[in-house]
């Protein structure tokens, strides 16, 4: 007797667990209402270009193809805020949701079927922003020689980009700090940004004099621009 129900009793908690796992593969229609949640994440784990012809509004981009980028850029995500993952097919996705729970991710959801299936219900999509590139020769005409400079090199679907805007936002009001920010949608500049060896957004530049004096991608933090900036 005990056998039997130590048998049923592990095989109820089997059943319990698949089926909390198979959960969290959502159908277009479940994948949308998530999406109305108060402090959602989305997760785009395609490529650049797939991003560009058609995301998600709102959506974050992490390229899974790519482990380090992956690995960097989903650093700047709540792990205790639900993420809604999704890819062209649901494949990448699936194993890039598989990653973020490893990492401790609390809620992942996984699209079924992913952008095709999206796509194919009719569901918004949102494309490229379409900017006119901005040439070398005019970024540095932006840049005064007699000013301190603080170019900011970014894109509205890099999470590392986001966590770093009310830093920028604070310094831009610290009347001790006398600069110039400059502003640039490396998503939509991509040719500028390679010029520039931007490799990774945020890219953060400082000019003085005209002369670039100090960068550094990734999270920095204000402590460190202030004291740059000085």
């Amino acid at each position: 007797m005990k056998i039997t129900v130590t048998f049923f009793l592990a095989l109820s908690m089997f059943i319990s667990y698949t089926t909390g796992a198979q959960q969290t593969d959502l159908s277009v229609v479940e994948f949308k209402k998530g999406l109305e949640k108060a402090s959602v994440q989305i997760l785009d784990v395609r490529t650049q270009t797939e991003y560009n012809s058609g995301h998600l509004q709102n959506a974050f981009l992490a390229d899974w193809t790519k482990p380090d980028v992956f690995s960097e850029r989903i650093k700047s995500l709540n792990k205790n805020n639900p993420v809604y993952v999704y890819c062209l097919s649901g494949g990448r996705s699936g194993a890039a949701a598989d990653k973020l729970r490893q990492k401790g991710f609390k809620e992942v959801y996984n699209l079924q079927g992913g952008m095709m299936a999206w796509k194919g219900a009719q569901m918004p999509v949102e494309g490229k922003v379409i900017a006119e590139a901005i040439t070398m020769e005019e970024f540095f005409s932006k840049i005064p020689t007699n000013k301190t400079v603080l170019v900011d090199i970014g894109a509205v679907w890099c999470p590392p980009c986001k966590k770093m805007e009310p830093v920028i936002k604070d310094l831009v009001q610290q009347k001790q700090l006398d600069f110039v920010l400059i502003t640039i949608d490396g998503g939509a500049q991509e040719k500028l940004a390679t010029d520039l060896h931007a490799d990774a957004f945020p890219t953060f530049i400082i000019y003085k004099n005209g002369k670039e004096t100090w960068r550094q991608s990734g999270i920095v933090s204000k402590e460190t621009l202030i004291q740059r900036l000085k």
